[in-house]
């Protein structure tokens, strides 16, 4: 059956939908949310918004089915639903009514005709109960309404104060901004709605990258310069790399090692374009054993609750059980990096998380068990802060010479 564009765009986001709701409840990701190839290149952005809406609102969109179904519907029924719930309540100012309501259930349609027929007749009595709806979201749990698992939203609760943590819930709802990063000194900037990164001249020729400015600080920390030789731990998928990479200009010397296999692909890609056929740079299969480094920078393994805008589906994998294993594994991972740290020199511990236990609790840690490394400096942000910037960590230590 041809589908319009309108439809087809539907038809592939409740196929990604469908994909991960079979394995939302897995703990680790099973890769992207909207795969390559899935929608054309024109339709893709339009794709993965109502995709990462409808993820990042699950529990919301739930609690509307509760009011609108007797019982929950499952597999590509519930998948559908949540395509057009996702556009009726989540995404009012990008997509009429009539066409979220009449394009989902045309893609329905592809299902077949009792899918479309249900999915017809639940999302018009949305649009009939909007108000009344609306209302008793309004009035749901912050975890509800804000569609968070209870455990961050009573966590950040305990920590914050509620005020704060409904607005760090707001904060990780809403889309997030695409930021370019070039050499110093140009910085940051963002890129306008609806463009392409392909698209912005210079990308080809390896002139920025993308890149949140939350991960500045980690990099101002390390303090790489000319004539310096750096170790870029965990180093996927490489855009640290790249910026200690701009700081060592065209001498010293970047040793980027990244374990997992896949993800040392993507760094090769990413330094490659950046610094193609560039002699200071490496990618070992291997992690260096003998060798020490001046700088060393830990980009650790971590819950990811400062990048939740950019992970919609991550907010699903956490719990507390999770948290305790990373705590654990990462500082695993700084004990190795801290056998290449020089005497003298400089370890960079960073993440993309805001739990305590993940950031200065874990940097306080690695210092009480490790008497020859003393913190240097810290830093934090947080994904409310003024300048539309992810949450993140990072913590300089300096080894004893």
């Amino acid at each position: 059956m041809k589908l319009g564009k309108g439809a087809a765009s539907r038809r592939a986001a409740i196929y990604a939908l469908s994909c991960w709701l079979e394995t939302a409840s897995r703990a680790s990701s099973p890769g992207p949310l909207v795969p390559d190839g899935l929608a054309e290149a024109e339709e893709r952005p339009f794709v993965q918004d109502i995709v990462y809406t409808a993820v990042r609102m699950r529990r919301a969109a739930d609690f509307i089915i509760s009011t609108l179904v007797p019982r929950p519907p499952r597999g590509e029924l519930h998948a559908i639903l949540l395509c057009g719930l996702a556009q009726i309540f989540f995404m009012r100012a990008k997509t009429p009514d009539f066409a979220a309501v009449n394009e989902t259930v045309a893609a329905a349609r592809a299902t077949g005709k009792s899918a479309a027929g249900f999915a017809n007749a639940v999302l018009r009595n949305a649009l009939r109960r909007r108000a009344e709806i609306e209302a008793a979201l309004a009035a749901a749990p912050p975890a509800v309404r804000e569609s968070f698992p209870d455990a961050l939203v009573r966590r950040w609760t305990e920590r914050f104060g509620p005020e704060r943590a409904a607005a760090i819930c707001a904060s990780m709802n809403a889309p997030a901004d695409v930021w370019i990063a070039r050499p110093p000194p140009d910085g940051y900037s963002k890129l306008g709605r609806g463009m392409r990164v392909e698209d912005v001249p210079g990308f080809a020729e390896g002139r920025f990258i993308v890149q949140d400015p939350a991960t500045a600080p980690a990099v101002e920390l390390l303090g790489a310069g000319p004539g310096m030789e750096v170790l870029d731990w965990c180093a996927a998928p490489g855009g640290k790399s790249v910026q200690a990479l701009w700081r060592l200009g065209g001498s010293g010397r970047l040793v980027a090692w990244e374990k997992n296999p896949a993800r040392r692909v993507r760094l090769v890609e990413t330094l490659s374009r950046v610094a193609p056929g560039a002699a200071n740079w490496s990618v070992p299969d291997e992690a260096p054993q003998d060798a020490v480094f001046g700088r060393v920078l830990v980009d650790a393994p971590c819950s990811n609750t400062g990048v939740l805008r950019r992970r919609p589906d991550a907010r699903w994998r956490w719990s507390e059980k999770k948290l305790g294993r990373l705590v654990a594994l990462q500082q695993e991972v700084l004990d190795e990096a801290s056998r290449r740290v020089a005497p003298g020199g400089t370890m960079v511990y960073s993440t993309c998380s805001i739990e305590p236990e993940e950031n200065m609790e874990a940097a306080e840690r690695f210092a009480a068990s490790h008497p020859d490394f003393s913190i240097a400096a810290s830093r934090e942000t947080f994904p409310d802060d003024p300048g539309d910037r992810d949450g993140s960590f990072a913590c300089a230590f300096v080894r004893r010479g």
